[in-house]
C-alpha cells in the first residue's frame, strides 16, 4: 500500500505561516505581509485544516509554534529562502536587476571608506549604479532585495556565501593635527591627561599594551565610529580607531597617528563580503568583488607609505583587549 501523498500547500499560506511563526503575532505578521489581520488568520486556519493538525498554541495575543509547527517551520524557511534566492538570481540574469547593485554596509564603513571611492566605481562601471544602504542592523539580504553586504564578524551566515576581505583591524590612537603638535614627542602616559573619546575598556587595554596601568575615563562614547572620528577631526579629543576607518584621513592629514602602539580587541572582527550563493557568478557582483579588493589593497598600501614616511609604523598588538563586546560600528 502506497503512503498517502502529502497535500499540496498553497505558497501564500506557507509565506503567512513563516511570518506568523517568526513574529508570534498575527497583526505583526499582517503588517509585514501587507495584508489584513483577518486574511492572515484565514490563511493559517486554512493551512491547519488542510494538514489536519494544529501548528500553533494560542497564548493571549501571542501565537506560539507547537512541536508540529516547529518541524514544519524548519523546512518552510529553507524552501522559501531557496525560492527567494532563485527568483533574485533569475531576475538578475534576465537583466531586471542588472542595472543596479544593491549593497548594505555598516554606516562607519560607508562614511569613512566606501563613499569617498564611489566616483572611481562610477568611472570604471558607468552602467552599473550602486545602491548603498547604511545600517547598523543585519538584514535578510534575500527578503530585503539586497545583492550583497559588507559585514563584520566571524561567520558563517546561514544560507549565505561569504568571502573574507581583510583580517581583524587593530586599533590605533589618532588625534587632530593640532593635538599632534601639542603632544609631539610625548610618552603614552601623557595621553591619559587629554580628553579621550570612545570605549573606556578599550583605552585601558591600549594603555596596558603600552606598558601602563591607567584607569581611563572617556568624555564621550559613540555608537558609530564615523561620528567619533568626526569629533576627533574637530579636535574634541583623542580616539582609538580602526585603521580602515581612519586610513583616508591619515593619508591626507586630517588625522594624525600619535603612537606606534596598536591593540587588538575582541570586537575587531574581520570584514566579509556576504551574498546569496546563487549570485556568486553574477557579473555585476563579481565586478564589485574585484573592485572592492583592489580598492582595499590600494588603501592599505597608501596608509603604509604614509606611516613609513611619518615614522608611525605600527607595533604589533601586545595582546587582545578584555573589553566586553561593544556594539559594532
Amino acid at each position: 500500500r502506497r503512503p498517502a501523498r502529502a497535500p499540496r500547500l498553497p505558497l501564500s499560506n506557507l509565506t503567512a505561516f513563516r511570518a506568523v511563526a517568526e513574529k508570534e503575532n498575527l497583526r505583526a505578521a499582517a503588517d509585514v505581509l501587507h495584508l489584513t489581520h483577518s486574511a492572515v488568520s484565514q490563511q493559517i486556519r486554512g493551512l491547519e485544516e488542510q494538514l489536519g493538525f494544529a501548528l500553533f498554541d494560542r497564548r493571549g495575543r501571542r501565537v506560539v509554534l507547537n512541536p508540529a509547527g516547529q518541524a514544519l517551520l524548519r523546512s518552510v524557511q529553507s524552501a522559501l529562502a531557496t525560492l527567494d534566492d532563485g527568483v533574485q538570481a533569475a531576475a538578475a540574469a534576465a537583466g531586471g536587476e542588472a542595472q543596479r547593485l544593491r549593497v548594505t554596509v555598516l554606516p562607519s564603513f560607508a562614511n569613512r571608506w566606501l563613499l569617498p571611492r564611489i566616483g572611481r566605481w562610477r568611472e570604471q562601471h558607468p552602467a552599473l549604479p550602486l545602491e548603498i544602504d547604511a545600517s547598523m542592523h543585519v538584514v535578510d539580504l534575500v527578503r530585503e532585495g539586497f545583492h550583497a553586504a559588507v559585514r563584520q564578524g566571524i561567520g558563517p551566515w546561514a544560507g549565505l556565501a561569504s568571502e573574507r576581505l581583510f583580517e581583524q583591524p587593530s586599533f590605533i590612537v589618532v588625534g587632530a593635527p593640532s593635538a599632534a603638535r601639542m603632544l609631539a614627542g610625548a610618552q603614552p602616559e601623557a595621553f591619559a591627561r587629554e580628553p579621550l573619546l570612545g570605549d573606556s575598556d578599550l583605552w585601558k587595554a591600549w594603555f596596558a599594551a603600552a606598558g601602563l596601568r591607567v584607569n581611563a575615563t572617556t568624555v564621550a562614547t559613540f555608537n558609530d565610529a564615523g561620528l567619533m572620528l568626526q569629533a576627533v577631526e574637530q579636535n574634541l579629543g583623542l580616539a582609538l580607531a580602526r585603521e580602515i576607518h581612519a586610513a583616508d584621513a591619515l593619508v591626507d592629514g586630517r588625522l594624525v597617528r600619535l603612537s606606534p602602539v596598536a591593540v587588538a580587541h575582541v570586537d575587531a572582527q574581520p570584514y566579509h563580503l556576504v551574498y546569496p550563493p546563487a549570485l556568486g557568478d553574477w557579473p555585476p557582483l563579481d565586478a564589485f568583488r574585484r573592485w572592492l579588493r583592489d580598492e582595499l589593497d590600494q588603501s592599505m598600501a597608501a596608509l603604509h607609505r604614509s606611516e613609513t614616511a611619518r615614522g608611525t609604523k605600527p607595533r604589533a598588538p601586545a595582546r587582545k583587549g578584555r573589553a566586553g563586546a561593544a556594539r559594532r560600528s
